[in-house]
């Protein structure tokens, strides 16, 4: 699961700092989704260390009794613009100061490879299929990993427009398996009526909208 909406007044990208909480209209979301898995036969709930995710698991390991299990490997991440505003259309691409770090997209060069982005969320989704065999799981990540591992896992190249990537905001990216195998991914939005339109997936970002930007969030 991807987090809730972020209290982001500023609109900078937030990537890995602390002090960065859910919104009111977030922890609507995460009550949406909590409410949504209510039924299941959930048994295990993890969580990255950052705040919102922390908020964002909250009620839905409330609802079937467990304690949040944090994982380092959710983590949103890293990025050598946290911290900043950096957006399409505000002049970040005309800036010298930042031309070396968006010289290699492929890899990409202003952040955490992607390649190691595949192997810790990897391992977190190992580990959670490994404490709920014959059960279910929830993870709560961020949107960039959580495409990264999904992008992996149906083998598409790794490098990829932003705007594409289909990880809205409290959405659900399920992955089934079956012994160690993944053989099925799934995706549903059980908050979308109340993701602001421009944050829809697929949609276009604009400033202010949350530390997504082009990089995650």
């Amino acid at each position: 699961m991807r987090h809730g909406e972020v209290e982001n007044p500023t609109g900078v990208l937030y990537g890995r700092l602390p002090g960065y909480h859910l919104s009111e209209l977030g922890r609507r979301m995460a009550d949406r989704v909590a409410e949504h898995l209510s039924g299941r036969d959930i048994v295990h709930v993890g969580a990255s260390p950052l705040e919102r995710a922390q908020e964002t698991a909250e009620p839905i390991a409330k609802a079937h009794g467990l304690d949040i299990v944090t994982d380092e490997r959710l983590i949103e991440a890293a990025n050598v613009f946290q911290g900043k505003t950096f957006g399409v259309g505000d002049g970040a691409l005309r800036r010298p100061e930042n031309w070396k770090h968006l010289v290699n997209p492929f890899k990409p060069s202003w952040g955490e490879p992607y390649v190691d982005q595949v192997i810790r969320m990897m391992g977190a989704l190992n580990a959670a299929r490994d404490a709920a065999r014959g059960h279910e799981a929830v993870l709560v990540s961020h949107q960039l990993p959580i495409w990264i591992v999904r992008s992996y896992v149906e083998r598409r190249r790794l490098w990829h427009d932003p705007r594409k990537r289909q990880c809205t905001l409290a959405s659900l990216t399920s992955f089934t398996f079956q012994g160690d195998k993944i053989v099925s991914v799934g995706y549903s939005e059980p908050a979308r009526d109340l993701v602001p339109p421009h944050l829809l997936a697929g949609a276009k970002r604009r400033k202010g909208s949350g530390g997504g930007k082009a990089f995650g969030a």
